[in-house]
């Protein structure tokens, strides 16, 4: 081990395995303790044992509705035309819930009673029993009501109070310590500083671990520092049924986790063929179970997700938490590594009645990917990924009437998008509006394969001058599809604040020293980028920079705040997000391509609806750059 920072790539099923064999060699407690909590505070727990019913559930013959009781026999031969009419001695009024008075083995709801003084007149024979709740017809005294290893829910709550508990003996909630460690790592609130970053992950797991049933305490941060770790390792595993320690597994020179454990117990697993979340680190310090999730977030929930999820589970006496699963095509070609189970968060849509998967951004540290995902796609190690429009099967994160109002947009990236989609949901949270970047020309094509309802646009046609138009022909000939125009936009370069190196326009990024950032191939800007060049006869390759390529406009700023670019080609309003400089170079419409049958379509009509709102544009105005003067207008 000294000498390799990783045992091996454990495949999943093994991992477990091996952890459980650790856990078990090092007597730790296959359950939590059993505890009686009273009915009421028990909503959320595990039974430690089966629930019996004490009594019967009604305790007696109840009326059913209001009305009232009669000898069903007194009944016989009442109709329309032969109504028969009970004295105030052969009926006896009732409310629903009374228990049925002596002799009386029926109610008639008042509704069917017509009056005549104090004789009742019935206009229909009703039989033994009607509406009346038997004794024990919910439940009867010594029936099982709920087994062992049942999480309460409020209706189980309710029955076992109706049946008689007073207390119920459940699992107590497990304890989970998260142990933050890093010497870059700073309480939420904390300032930071350059390379310093914000404890997000013990906040998430954290609230993972209550969402499981469980306790959770969030320890102070521990430096990256071998023998603090230890000491705050033992401590912090004597008093939890997991000990979570975030960050410091992988293979640097400041990662002690694996060591630690080791030193502490037994570890059973240090790297895992998952991505992402390769280097967790498993085992047992004492007797407790002890989880080394990777410091990246997206990595972090996903090895809870995998490996504490299912112990905690155990741990209360129950079943792991299933997702439903539901079928989906890809929207987009998706590579995967060989070797590794490689889990892709997606997003979902129904489009001409089949559900589309677009997936998220895979950055481990992406926890942006985690916020949007509506799905979960796990590509087996075996494969090496998956073709666009191939059917694959997904974990929904969300309900599947939920991915059905979800507008399917992909395309170009543009940031009115994502101010119509939190418009749209303050108007209706049901509405979901998702846009997946994938650049203007990849947007048509996932429109013509049916990949989405439409597509963000503005790609230049170099030979006519025309947007987007052009390529319908090219791409989406005889499609049907529509044309909506969104905004006009300015697109420049966007450079440091006081725009240091005096860039007047396209020619100077052939500059000597000026790194530009650029978009990628399909992008509109991209296109826009290379007609300029051609039209002053500047080649790529005198472009420092030109190959590093970014996915949206607010990417290429953030490239150039940071210092990393000199310039990038893109839209004001993303300068402006920045507080960025700006230089002029086209004014260009930005449209929204529509598939053939979603224009006139209930999903896309609070989508059109925003549009004419005249609060939205102005919302859209005052981004910076932007002209709504046509905004909604059909262009084709």
């Amino acid at each position: 081990m000294a000498d390799s920072p990783f045992l091996r790539d454990v495949p999943v099923a093994r991992a477990m395995q091996a952890w459980r064999a650790a856990r078990e060699a090092a007597g730790c407690p296959a359950r939590v303790p059993a505890v009686r909590v009273p009915v009421q505070d028990a909503a959320g727990l595990v039974t430690a044992e089966p629930v019996w019913a004490a009594r019967s559930s009604p305790a007696f013959d109840a009326a059913g509705m209001d009305g009232i009781a009669v000898r069903s026999a007194d009944t016989i031969g009442a109709s329309e035309t032969t109504p028969v009419l009970l004295p105030p001695e052969a009926y006896d009024r009732v409310d629903t819930g009374d228990p049925m008075p002596p002799g009386r083995d029926a109610v008639v709801m008042l509704e069917h009673l017509h009056f005549h003084g104090d004789a009742a007149e019935l206009r229909a024979a009703v039989p033994p029993y009607q509406h009346v709740r038997s004794i024990g017809e919910d439940v009867s005294a010594t029936e099982l009501l709920l087994p062992e290893g049942h999480r309460l829910r409020a209706t189980d709550v309710a029955a076992a109070a109706a049946a008689g508990a007073t207390d119920l003996a459940v699992r107590r909630r497990p304890v989970v310590a998260v142990l933050p460690t890093g010497d870059e790592v700073r309480p939420i609130g904390a300032p930071t500083a350059v390379g310093e970053i914000t404890d997000t992950n013990s906040l998430m797991l954290a609230t993972l671990a209550r969402e499981a049933g469980c306790e959770a305490r969030c320890l102070p941060i521990v430096p990256d520092d071998p023998e603090r770790l230890a000491a705050a390792a033992a401590a912090a595993a004597a008093g939890c049924d997991l000990l979570v320690i975030v960050a410091g597994s992988s293979a640097g020179r400041d990662d002690h986790t694996a060591r630690v454990v080791a030193r502490l117990g037994t570890l059973a697993v240090h790297g895992v063929a998952v991505r992402p979340g390769h280097p967790v680190v498993l085992g047992v310090a004492g007797r407790t179970p002890v989880l080394g999730a990777p410091g990246y977030p997206v990595s972090a929930a996903l090895t809870f997700d995998i490996f504490a999820a299912p112990l905690l589970a155990e741990l209360q006496g129950t079943a792991p938490r299933q997702r439903p699963r539901a079928t989906a095509r890809l929207a987009r070609k998706l590579a995967s590594p060989l070797g590794l189970d490689d889990w892709v968060r997606v997003r979902l849509g129904v489009v001409n009645g089949t559900t589309v998967a677009t997936p998220l951004p895979r950055g481990a540290g992406v926890l942006t990917s985690l916020v949007r995902a509506d799905g979960l796609l796990v590509i087996p190690a075996a494969l090496e990924g998956h073709h666009p429009g191939e059917v694959v099967e997904v974990e929904l994160l969300r309900g599947i009437e939920e991915v059905r109002r979800t507008i399917v947009a992909i395309g170009s990236h543009d940031l009115v998008l994502d101010l119509a989609a939190s418009a749209l949901r303050a108007e209706d949270p049901g509405i979901t509006l998702a846009s997946s970047n994938v650049g203007s020309l990849g947007g048509l094509v996932a429109l013509r394969d049916g990949l989405c309802h439409l597509a963000g646009s503005h790609l230049l046609d170099p030979a006519s001058g025309e947007y987007t138009l052009p390529y319908l022909d090219r791409i989406l000939p005889g499609s049907g599809a529509s044309v909506v125009r969104l905004v006009h936009r300015e697109q420049g370069l966007i450079v440091p604040r006081g725009n240091p190196r005096g860039l007047a326009g396209i020619e100077d990024l052939a500059r000597p020293g000026v790194r530009y950032v650029n978009r990628q191939r399909g992008a509109g800007t991209r296109v826009l980028l290379d007609y300029e060049l051609a039209r002053l006869g500047i080649g790529p390759d005198a472009i420092d920079g030109y190959a590093r390529e970014e996915p949206t406009h607010l990417a290429v700023a953030a490239a150039v705040a940071a210092g990393r670019a000199d310039a990038g080609l893109g839209i004001h309003a993303a300068a402006r997000a920045f507080g960025l400089g700006f230089v002029p170079v086209a004014t260009e419409p930005y449209d929204l391509v529509v598939a053939a049958g979603e224009l006139d379509g209930p999903l896309l009509a609070p989508l059109w609806e925003l549009l004419r709102s005249d609060r939205f544009r102005k919302a859209v105005d005052d981004l910076g750059g932007y002209s709504t003067a046509e905004m909604g207008r059909r262009i084709r």
